[in-house]
């Protein structure tokens, strides 16, 4: 069972809440999070439109194809990502958008695939303008819990704010149909894995599918209605907290059911040294980032092969 938080308590810095979220990230690594500010109503929004595209024929979705190109822009197919090197790549679809930079920012001459140009599709109508909108809507949120998490490790509120600009921040749809019959032990609609960055904001259609590891080796389903959203926290985060937050492994097998989320993965600014604060060590966000990306993607392992 997952604690459920109240944002608007860990905002105001209630001791029993922040008790509750310290426990919650240092042990288990998922909670869940209520009053937001984002309601149910508009998760339903945002999920519905991107039903509208997937449902959408291959051949028209093949027009904003991550495939080709060199980044993780745009829609993926089914089985176009692998997070798990002995499973099958994942049974799902995907649409990931990113944060962009003006042409006038500095890091933009870089040319970085972590802040990729967004493929956006004709349709379905008003796409691109509800999916942005909630980009930043989730990211608000992120943010919030972010200052939170500062607080109960120790560091001042405000510790990750210069860290986060610009963000390394995807926002993906995914779409995950019905449990093929064919499908065997190494298949999955994402295989067990961790996240690879700072935290996960997510948004689900209350379909169940979710499945966290808990620490005897047993998995765990997680329940969540829209409105109500789950954190969890990445790889980035627990280095550079030096493992007081905890990332945990975590899967989607799938089921009868179709089952559409919206994970926000909300990392920092490419050049942010991650390590563990004292370590006299270098890693950099953006190039941890783009390690595992390059590991995950099959596009992208092809690419660099």
């Amino acid at each position: 069972m997952l604690e459920n938080l109240d944002l608007q308590l860990l905002k105001a810095r209630d001791e029993a809440e922040l008790d509750r979220l310290s426990q919650a990230v240092r042990e288990v690594g998922f909670l869940k999070i209520i009053h937001t500010g984002i309601s149910a109503a508009r998760v339903m929004q945002v999920i519905e439109m991107y039903r509208a595209f997937f449902v959408l024929p291959e051949a028209t979705k093949s027009a904003v194809d991550m495939a080709r190109t060199g980044s993780n822009r745009g829609w993926g197919g089914g089985q176009s990502e692998q997070v798990d090197p002995k499973a099958n790549p994942d049974y799902k679809q995907v649409f990931d958008c990113g944060y962009e930079l003006s042409p006038d920012h500095p890091v933009h001459a870089r040319n970085l695939s972590v802040y990729a140009t967004n493929l956006w599709p004709d349709a379905p109508k008003g796409f691109r303008e509800e999916i942005q909108l909630y980009f930043h809507e989730a990211s608000a949120v992120a943010m919030e819990v972010l200052r939170a998490i500062a607080h109960v490790v120790g560091q001042d509120a405000a510790a990750f704010d210069a860290a986060f600009d610009p963000p390394m921040a995807l926002l993906r749809g995914n779409y995950y149909p019905e449990r093929p019959a064919w499908a065997g032990a190494r298949d999955f609609g994402i295989a067990a894995h961790t996240d690879y960055g700072c935290l996960t904001l997510l948004a689900t259609d209350g379909v169940p599918g979710l499945e966290v590891k808990r620490a005897d080796g047993t998995w765990d389903a997680v329940t969540t209605q829209p409105g109500e959203f789950v954190i969890n926290f990445g790889e980035m985060l627990e280095f550079w907290t030096a493992g007081q937050v905890k990332a945990t492994e975590h899967r989607v097998v799938g089921s009868a059911d179709e089952r559409l989320s919206v994970p926000l993965f909300f990392n920092p600014s490419y050049d942010t040294n991650v390590a563990p604060p004292g370590s006299g060590e270098v890693i950099t966000a953006g190039a941890h980032l783009t390690r595992r990306y390059d590991e995950t993607y099959v596009h992208l392992q092809n690419q660099n092969a």
